[in-house]
């Protein structure tokens, strides 16, 4: 413990970033890579050290996406069997609940939880919409008193239709095929959020677009209402990289104040920034993104604080890789006596990246979760182009992957020599 570095410290921000780092690393640190890949072998370090060198060229990724989309809609002899054997293996945990097993298992060796991600996209129907439902209720049975599966998670839009959420938002009329649509909606929520709160077991609704993320938020805080009322068991996702975030945060604070009910935040930096300012260019409106990135790690360090502040009626799970924020929480949790293995404060990260942040966390003793997607390979194409694409377009990131794993590997090939 090191309280006594910043008990004349009110706040967060009065602390510079390096203080920050130079506090928390008396805890933990990210460049630590013996910790952070213990659990990879040297083969899987070199497979990781060619994957993301690739991802490090963004003129690879900008020609070969396109080309495997094409090379699955063709059905190409033994395309399924390399994405499988690449992009998949890593940042996937297998086909099914059962596939992905093994990987609970790899990651429950490190002291991580698993947040098991059904990431099928497309199949918007009813039958599918249905099959979703209950894939997710499937997910909460496999969690059931496993402390290894703390979470699980779902999106809105894999069991209704985007449009209908978007209509209410916008307070339009619905027609009865619309309106029975929206009730099934409820009605698919309600059963997977029942289904969490009775059997013990934590979920995640994830965040969406803005255009129907309020609809999003007020199903959530309905659910919240309903089955937070003795502990956190629903969690609302709070995408910092829009202006009004931190204000919605500390509103829903607020409510489940008045109306006796606990608030399950998780919080991320955001997924569809540029998606967002064409739609708001498009229909024109102000754009609700964030003018600069400094606003986005502003407001979401804000919102951890808010969180650890209220903590007797709020539970925080910090999904992010970025390592200021992360040493910016470890000094929170210290700051405020708070336990590194308290229930209600959480890392995560996705499964395949920051390996240095999740591993040495969790072996200093923080809870750390990893999102682990899994579901047919041509079911969860879309899933892995983003990360592909996301890797290459966020400046730093894969080189930052990239130049550890070479760390790691230069390492071994010292201690062996």
């Amino acid at each position: 413990m090191y309280s006594n570095s910043i008990q004349n410290h009110q706040n967060l921000s009065s602390l510079s970033a390096l203080e920050i780092v130079q506090i928390a690393k008396q805890d933990v640190s990210f460049e630590d890579t013996q910790t952070a890949f213990a659990n990879r072998s040297d083969f899987e370090l070199k497979k990781m050290n060619l994957l993301f060198w690739t991802m490090n060229k963004p003129f690879l990724v900008n020609t070969g996406t396109p080309l495997l989309q094409f090379a699955f809609k063709i059905r190409m002899p033994f395309v399924k069997s390399i994405v499988k054997n690449t992009l998949f293996e890593h940042f996937c945990g297998g086909e099914t609940i059962e596939d992905s097993e093994k990987t609970v298992q790899q990651l429950a060796q490190a002291g991580i939880g698993t947040i098991l991600d059904y990431s099928v996209e497309g199949e918007k129907s009813i039958e599918g919409f249905e099959k979703t439902k209950n894939e997710i209720i499937r997910t909460i049975h496999r969690a059931k008193g496993d402390k290894n599966t703390p979470f699980c998670v779902f999106k809105v839009t894999g069991i209704g239709y985007s449009k209908i959420l978007e209509k209410v938002q916008a307070k339009e009329a619905l027609n009865a095929e619309e309106q029975a649509s929206w009730e099934r909606i409820n009605k698919r929520m309600n059963e997977i959020c029942e289904a969490a709160y009775q059997n013990k077991v934590r979920i995640f609704v994830d965040g969406e677009e803005t255009w129907f993320q309020e609809t999003i938020d007020d199903l959530t805080y309905q659910m919240m209402e309903k089955y937070n009322k003795e502990q956190v068991i629903v969690y609302n996702t709070y995408q910092m990289y829009t202006v009004d975030r931190l204000e919605k945060l500390k509103t829903a604070y607020q409510n489940g104040v008045e109306n006796n009910y606990y608030v399950g935040a998780k919080l991320v930096r955001g997924a569809y920034m540029e998606k967002e300012r064409k739609q708001a260019q498009e229909k024109g409106y102000l754009d609700p993104i964030q003018p600069n990135k400094l606003s986005t790690d502003r407001d979401f360090d804000a919102a951890m604080e808010f969180c650890v502040e209220n903590r007797e009626k709020m539970a925080l799970c910090a999904g992010t890789h970025n390592e200021l924020s992360c040493y910016s929480l470890v000094v929170l949790l210290d700051k405020n006596n708070i336990k590194k293995d308290d229930p209600n404060f959480y890392f995560a990260q996705l499964y395949g990246m920051s390996d240095n942040m999740s591993n040495n966390l969790a072996a200093a003793g923080f809870n750390v979760a990893k999102y682990v997607p899994y579901g047919a390979v041509k079911d969860v194409m879309p899933y892995l182009m983003r990360r592909a694409n996301e890797n290459t377009a966020i400046a730093g990131q894969t080189s930052r992957e990239y130049l550890l794993i070479q760390k790691e590997i230069e390492r071994r090939k010292k201690a062996k020599s």
